[in-house]
């Protein structure tokens, strides 16, 4: 047991010890309140006697010293320039679209055009596609303008230019419909498309050819200089009152004043027939263009009569006559003598087959030995028919077509050898030649309309005839 006069003791000495016996930190501290007192009074002493200077007429949040500066006639004597007051203009922009095309266009250097070939099988949807376009972008254009809708006609061969940024976002494209008009789209800055077709300026002139027949119109034509187009426009002006495929002669001989059209000083195609002359077998047969005061135009004779008839000659074009209108005939299948009540025309399958008058399609269909057949009423008086169709056209049972139109395709369906038309032409229920028959001419020019028709077509003939005689001059 320990003894309590110890635990008294221990504890006594370890207070005795924790007690501090001097105390000069006192004095430390009292001296240093002291010398701060009279630096404050010294320091609020001077600074009473110090002027304040002149604040600044706006309040500010700071205390700024304003320092009056040089006036612009000191300025010029140090041959200095006063600093202008106005900011500084940033022109850039954290909102600026780079994918709008204003500002593409303008300034995005990284944007680029590619050019793009149409292919057979090609659509829209496969072309966007490739170039990574959506079909958002595709179906907004087609539908921005009746301008735009225009892209839905695109043809093999055909070339679209495409303007994107770096990005490939769209910007624009270009569409060349042909070699005169372009189809250009530009993306604007409400989302939106702008379209317009563009048109370059052409040049027409007045250009004459002549040649005369030694193997065929086509071969001799294309010997003179004139392109397809051009003998087809001959041969549709003729074609009511000169069967091309039969009745052509050796020394017969054409003329004609044509147009030509020029873009750039580049001739790019001819345009349409002025005048022609067409001399078969003897018979001189002249056709002029007249255009009226609502822009129709139309082939006359000089004297005003409508070169165009009520029915053309042939339904296929520069077709061979393989068997003519022959009532006691031998059928080539059928080896019987068998009444033959229309014209064979030899064509290749699928050779496109043409309405030779106005009228309603009353019958099509497939008809015995006739195989395929349409069969078209023109009116009350007359009625043709074309048999051995490979297939049909777009008109269908009571559709009314007009002259020139497709109605079928050569084939040799029914009772046929090979491919031909067989074509039977019928006056009030009876059938006649054709190739023989007398059809009714259109209308003439109206009396009021000849005064204006002869001042607009003299200078044409007496074009013509001045290229005759200098073709004769030259032969």
């Amino acid at each position: 047991m320990v003894k309590p006069s110890l635990i008294n003791r221990d504890f006594k000495n370890s207070l005795n010890i924790s007690r501090p016996h001097k105390k000069p930190h006192v004095l430390y501290v009292l001296g240093g309140t002291f010398l701060l007192l009279i630096s404050a009074l010294y320091f609020k002493y001077a600074s009473a006697t110090i002027p304040a200077p002149q604040l600044a007429a706006e309040p500010s949040s700071s205390d700024l010293i304003n320092i009056p500066l040089p006036q612009s006639s000191e300025l010029s004597a140090l041959n200095l320039k006063p600093l202008s007051s106005k900011k500084k203009t940033n022109t850039s922009s954290a909102s600026t679209h780079f994918n709008k095309p204003s500002t593409l266009a303008s300034k995005d250097t990284t944007s680029s055009w590619s050019k793009y070939k149409i292919k057979s099988g090609d659509n829209l949807a496969r072309i966007f596609k490739q170039k990574k376009l959506s079909a958002t972008t595709l179906h907004k254009i087609i539908h921005s303008s009746k301008q735009g809708k225009v892209l839905e006609n695109i043809k093999p061969g055909q070339h679209i230019r495409f303007l994107q940024d770096k990005n490939l976002n769209f910007i624009a494209l270009e569409y060349a419909i042909d070699r005169i008009k372009t189809l250009k789209v530009q993306a604007n800055e409400s989302d939106g498309f702008n379209t317009a077709i563009i048109e370059k300026p052409v040049k027409i002139s007045h250009l004459t050819a002549a040649g005369s027949i030694n193997n065929s119109l086509f071969y001799d034509a294309k010997q003179a200089g004139l392109s397809d187009r051009t003998i087809m426009q001959l041969a549709n002006i003729f074609g009511w009152d000169i069967d091309f495929a039969q009745n052509l002669r050796q020394g017969d001989s054409f003329s004609l004043l044509y147009e030509a059209k020029y873009i750039d000083g580049q001739r790019i195609e001819n345009g349409h027939i002025l005048a022609a002359e067409f001399i078969n077998r003897g018979e001189t047969f002249q056709a002029v263009r007249f255009v009226d005061n609502k822009g129709h135009a139309e082939y006359f004779s000089p004297q005003g009569k409508s070169m165009r008839k009520t029915f053309l000659r042939n339904p296929i074009d520069f077709a061979r006559v393989s068997s003519h209108f022959n009532l006691r005939r031998k059928h080539p299948v059928l080896n019987r003598i068998r009444a033959h009540k229309g014209v064979d025309y030899a064509a290749s399958r699928g050779t496109p087959i043409k309405s030779t008058g106005d009228g309603r399609i009353t019958y099509r269909g497939v008809k015995g030995g006739y195989g395929r057949v349409v069969i078209i009423q023109h009116g009350q008086k007359y009625s043709s028919l074309y048999a051995h169709l490979s297939k049909y056209g777009r008109y269908k049972n009571g559709s009314y077509v007009k002259q020139g139109q497709v109605i079928g395709y050569v084939g040799k369906s029914g009772l046929a050898t090979g491919p031909h038309l067989h074509y039977e032409f019928r006056i009030n229920g009876v059938h006649r030649n054709p190739l023989t028959a007398k059809f009714p001419s259109a209308k003439p020019i109206q009396k009021k309309h000849l005064a204006e028709f002869k001042q607009q077509t003299h200078p044409l003939l007496s074009q013509l005839t001045q290229a005759k005689q200098t073709q004769l001059a030259l032969n």
